[in-house]
């Protein structure tokens, strides 16, 4: 998370093309942005930080 704007950031292995191919059938992925994949098992470490991302941001 980032501390300043309570932003989530996240690091995944890059999709291989077959994926981003199926991705880009629901539209285009700009050029700044990529598509990463997120283990399941990562599902209660991303909710956890989103509750905190949450929480930080309504300080802010």
């Amino acid at each position: 998370m980032d501390d300043t704007s309570a932003d989530l950031v996240f690091q995944g292995v890059k999709a291989d093309q077959a994926t981003e191919t199926e991705c880009l059938k629901d539209g285009g992925i700009p050029d700044y942005e990529g598509v990463v994949r997120v283990p399941a098992s990562m599902v209660a470490q991303i909710r956890k930080a989103c509750d905190e991302a949450e929480r930080r941001a309504a300080v802010q």
